[in-house]
C-alpha cells in the first residue's frame, strides 16, 4: 500500500466529519423538533346561524358563522338541526311587530327537527342519535341548538325531517283552536282564511277528522284546486270576491267557527258572520304585513278598525271571542306537548300530513321569506342549514 493510500484511509479528524455531513441531516438541524409544530392552535368550532340585525326587509336576516362550541346545560339537549319552519310570526318580526322576539342581534325561529348529538346533565328521556322535533321561543333557524328536553319530542317512524319542521307549530295553533276553543262537531261549518297556507292545510285536515263539517276556505283563484283536493267544501277567491257575501249565498245565517288571521276589519266582519252560539277565533294580524317594511299606514288602519265589544253586548250576542297566540304558551309546555302527542298520532294514523311547499338553504332565506310574504306558498315554507348536495338530486 503506498503512502497516499495509506494516509486516505486514516480516521478522518471532527472538522472533516461536520463538513462532510450529508446534507440531508444539515437540513434537520435547521428545523424545528417535532414537539414545535404539534403546539399548533386547532381549528375552532363553528356553526352557521341565521341572524336578524335589525328590522326592516329581508335582508336584514344574514347568514352568519359563530365561532364556539355549544354544550347542553342540566336538562339540555344538543340537536343537529335538519330542518326549520318558516311562520308568518317569523316574518312580523323582522319588521318589528312580534313582541315574543328578543331584540335584534337575533337568531329567529320558533321549530325545527333534527338530531340529538349531546346529552346534558341529568337527561335520562333522551339518547344520542334519537330523532325529534323541537320547539322554542326562538333560537332555532341554526345548525346545531341547545334546548330544555321538555322542548323536544320524538319524530314518529317514517317521517321526514321537513315533514317534521312543519308539524309542531301550524298543527298545535290549528288543534287548539278548533277543539280546545271552537269544540268543533259533526255538521258544523267553518270558515278557514289563508286555506292555502301552513295553518290553513292544518286546519282543513284538522276539521276532516269530524264527520260532515262544512269547509270555507279563501285563497287566490291558482291555489284552488289545491285546496279542494285538501279538503276545502267551498273555495272563494279573496281578491276578486266578498267572502262575507259568498258564504250568505251557501249558508244565510253564517258559520258555526271562523278562524281570523287577518284582525282589523276582517274580525268585525268575522263576529257578524257568526250563527247563534257561533265562535270566533282570533290569532294573527296579516292585514299588517303590506310590504317588506313596516307600512305606518297598514298599523295604523289595523288599529282603527280594530274590533272592539263590551261585556253586556257580548251577552246578548250569543256568540263568543276566543284569541290565540302560541308565543304565548312557551312556558306550557306540558299543555302543547299533550296536543302535540295527539297531533302526532293522528300522523301515525294516516289522517294528517304537513304538506311542504318549498325547501331553502339558509343562504337564500330571504327567497324564502318572499315565498311566503308574497303568497305564493300552498303549505310549508321549510329552510335547511345546507343546501341539497348534487350528487342526490342526480342520484334521484
Amino acid at each position: 500500500m503506498s503512502g497516499e493510500e495509506a494516509a486516505a484511509q486514516q480516521p478522518k479528524t471532527e472538522e472533516q466529519k461536520q463538513d462532510t455531513k450529508p446534507e440531508e441531516d444539515k437540513q434537520n438541524e435547521q428545523q424545528p423538533p417535532p414537539a414545535q409544530e404539534a403546539e399548533k392552535p386547532q381549528d375552532e368550532a363553528s356553526y352557521k346561524s341565521l341572524v336578524l340585525s335589525g328590522y326592516g326587509g329581508y335582508d336584514k336576516v344574514k347568514l352568519q358563522v359563530k365561532k364556539g362550541e355549544l354544550v347542553p346545560k342540566a336538562g339540555e339537549v344538543l340537536v343537529r338541526v335538519k330542518a326549520c319552519g318558516l311562520n308568518f310570526a317569523d316574518l312580523m318580526g323582522r319588521q318589528g311587530l312580534y313582541d315574543r322576539l328578543p331584540s335584534p342581534p337575533v337568531t329567529p325561529g320558533m321549530e325545527c327537527s333534527g338530531i340529538v348529538e349531546a346529552l346534558g346533565e341529568g337527561v335520562t328521556d333522551r339518547k344520542l342519535g334519537d330523532k325529534v322535533i323541537v320547539m322554542n321561543r326562538a333560537g332555532m333557524w341554526q345548525e346545531v341548538v341547545t334546548v330544555l328536553t321538555s322542548h323536544t319530542f320524538l319524530m314518529p317512524e317514517g317521517m321526514t325531517f321537513e315533514e317534521a319542521a312543519a308539524i309542531s307549530v301550524n298543527y298545535i295553533t290549528a288543534y287548539m283552536m278548533i277543539f280546545d276553543f271552537g269544540n268543533l262537531r259533526p255538521n258544523q261549518s267553518i270558515l278557514i282564511h289563508m286555506a292555502a297556507g301552513g295553518v290553513g292545510i292544518a286546519a282543513t285536515q284538522l276539521c276532516q277528522t269530524v264527520k260532515d263539517v262544512t269547509i270555507f276556505g279563501t285563497s287566490s283563484a291558482s291555489k284552488h284546486d289545491a285546496i279542494k283536493e285538501n279538503g276545502v267544501t267551498h273555495t272563494i277567491d279573496y281578491r276578486t270576491m266578498d267572502y262575507v257575501d259568498e258564504i250568505r249565498k251557501l249558508s244565510p245565517k253564517g258559520v258555526d267557527i271562523v278562524l281570523d288571521p287577518l284582525g282589523g276589519s276582517d274580525t268585525c266582519k268575522a263576529f257578524n258572520l257568526l250563527k247563534p252560539m257561533g265562535k270566533l277565533i282570533t290569532y294573527g294580524a296579516a292585514n299588517l304585513l303590506t310590504g317588506q317594511k313596516k307600512n305606518l299606514m297598514a298599523v295604523a288602519k289595523t288599529w282603527w278598525n280594530q274590533f272592539s265589544i263590551n261585556a253586556m253586548q257580548l251577552l246578548q250576542s250569543n256568540k263568543a271571542v276566543c284569541g290565540y297566540h302560541l308565543g304565548y304558551l312557551d312556558e306550557e309546555m306540558e299543555l302543547v306537548g299533550g296536543v302535540l302527542s295527539k297531533i302526532l298520532d293522528l300522523y301515525k294514523q294516516g289522517k294528517i300530513k304537513p304538506r311542504v311547499d318549498s325547501v331553502w338553504p339558509f343562504q337564500q332565506v330571504g327567497d324564502a321569506m318572499r315565498q311566503m310574504q308574497e303568497r305564493k306558498n300552498i303549505g310549508k315554507v321549510i329552510l335547511v342549514p345546507e343546501a341539497e348536495k348534487e350528487e342526490k338530486k342526480e342520484e334521484n
